[in-house]
């Protein structure tokens, strides 16, 4: 069971209650997003998608082979900013286009329920919600609608855009590790979160930066790569007194 129990939620809710009271506006949340708002990850289903469908010209003989290396060899960094500098020429409209076929593709879409409630408490209260991910911004955004986030306030890996058309220019910090910060600081003109949820330990600088509530979510099966950054993170939410997730499967 990947689902939170009410019980952790109602906590959670009642922490946010407590922080919304004690703080004038703004009020502001942030969230990762693959693996703290849904069971898979939305960037590189998006990069698969367009390898599958031929959507894009001029990319290595092997693209997901020649990604991994990038990650691996030079940096993440460079590795993610890649994935938005690949849609360079096209237009933005039709990027968006394919990130929603993409989404739809995907049904039914692992969200976490729990999650739901507890950004639908958040926007019950006038907290601005954003996602901050490491994936490209577009990737995301239709995911994060299920949400009730708008595209606005998604940040992710972006280039700058002109005349309608994506370029291959990067766009604003590389919202990974603590670039995740930085970027949201960015957006919220240097408001830090009431509350902030994350899986592995390259959100810790996320939560860190949340003033009251912090979420720690570790619902990956023990085969996936993330399985033992997600028991990392949830170790130190446990010695952190933070609220944490982890389903009774897990091992503690």
């Amino acid at each position: 069971m990947k689902e939170m129990p009410q019980a952790l939620i109602d906590n959670v809710k009642s922490a946010i209650d407590r922080a919304v009271a004690e703080i004038s506006t703004p009020k502001i949340a942030a969230f990762d997003a693959d693996g703290t708002l849904w069971d898979t990850d939305m960037g590189e289903n998006f990069f698969l998608y367009q390898i599958n469908k031929k959507l894009l010209a001029g990319l290595p003989q092997d693209p997901w082979e020649h990604y991994h290396r990038m990650k691996k060899e030079i940096s993440p960094k460079v590795a993610y900013l890649w994935l938005a500098q690949i849609n360079q020429g096209q237009p933005l409209d039709q990027v968006r286009r394919w990130s929603e076929d993409c989404l739809r593709a995907q049904q039914p879409v692992p969200t976490f329920a729990g999650q739901k409630q507890i950004i639908d408490h958040l926007h019950h209260h006038g907290v601005k919600v954003f996602v901050v991910t490491a994936s490209i911004k577009w990737s995301v955004e239709p995911a994060a609608a299920l949400y009730g986030i708008p595209q606005q306030n998604v940040l992710g890996i972006t280039t700058k855009i002109k005349n309608g058309h994506v370029t291959d220019e990067q766009d604003g910090p590389i919202t990974w590790r603590e670039g995740k910060v930085t970027g949201l600081l960015e957006a919220t003109g240097g408001a830090p979160p009431l509350f902030a949820s994350g899986n592995t330990p390259g959100d810790l600088a996320l939560l860190e930066s949340a003033t009251h509530v912090r979420l720690a979510m570790a619902a990956s099966d023990q085969k996936s790569e993330l399985f033992a950054d997600e028991l990392r993170l949830v170790d130190i939410a446990r010695k952190r007194g933070w609220f944490y997730f982890l389903p009774p499967s897990h091992p503690s």
